[in-house]
């Protein structure tokens, strides 16, 4: 339910969207509706280091992977990362990867470094890994430090931007630290450039470092200095959160559950 300052900031009639920032100082959450920014609030103060949104919110701590809007401890123990494989997925700091089912945890193998989750591929140290149904496969690359797999599979590493086709093919040279996608745009960064796909990839100045992008009903982003950035029609707008450096942005484009 909106608080009354959402309601003011919003409109009654209007319903924020909920966005979740992951940083050292615990899992943020700020309400947003389009380009205005409401009620920004620390929902758990245990540092997190991944967050992740799929009908349901799951974050990845130091303590424990924490499950839904009342945040329950799931009992996986210490996270570095966590996604949805339609079930959550987790990895824990020697790299074992690990799949929620029926609300137990099921070892599905150990890989070394894992950065990020998103469906069924880890972006690792060691490359680009499936999650299958008898462990994990690599697909390829090296240094993978974030992937995206809603329409083209796309992969961040050091040395470059990749797509998946038949085989990994180039797209943008740089050292890429984060790639974000949804039905209809992605979006990608090294920690000077910022890069729009819509049709072909476009440089966007902003100013500021990008960590972290989120997709509502505005394309929303966090830079490394803890700022919200939100897509308008003039360009980007900013909002400062006060959360440090982020690790990890999520928009709850449906009510956790």
């Amino acid at each position: 339910m909106s608080s009354i300052d959402e309601k003011r900031v919003h409109g009654a009639n209007t319903e924020p969207t909920a966005l979740f920032v992951a940083s050292d100082i615990g899992l943020t959450r700020v309400a947003v509706a389009g380009e205005r920014v409401g009620e920004i609030e620390l929902r758990d103060r245990r540092p997190a280091r991944d967050c992740a949104f799929d009908k349901k919110l799951a974050v990845a701590t130091e303590e424990d992977v924490l499950v839904g809007e009342s945040l329950d401890e799931s009992g996986f123990g210490p996270a570095t990362a966590v996604g949805f494989d339609d079930e959550p997925v987790a990895t824990a700091p020697d790299g074992t990867v690990a799949r929620r089912i029926d609300d137990d945890w099921h070892e599905v193998g150990t890989v070394e470094t894992v950065h990020a989750i998103d469906g069924d591929l880890l972006g690792t140290d060691g490359g680009v890994y499936r999650i299958t149904d008898g462990g994990l496969q690599y697909t390829g690359l090296d240094a993978v430090r974030d992937v995206a797999t809603t329409g083209v599979p796309r992969a961040a590493t050091a040395t470059g931007l990749y797509r998946l086709g038949n085989g990994w093919l180039d797209d943008l040279d740089g050292e890429f630290t984060m790639v974000s996608a949804d039905a209809e745009r992605a979006h990608a960064a090294t920690m000077d450039d910022f890069y729009a796909h819509e049709g072909e990839w476009q440089p966007i100045e902003v100013r500021k470092s990008v960590a972290a992008v989120a997709y509502a009903e505005k394309v929303y982003a966090v830079t490394r200095d803890g700022t919200l950035l939100v897509e308008t029609d003039d360009g980007w707008r900013d909002h400062p959160l006060g959360v440090g450096e982020p690790h990890a942005l999520v928009a709850a484009d449906r009510k956790p559950v």
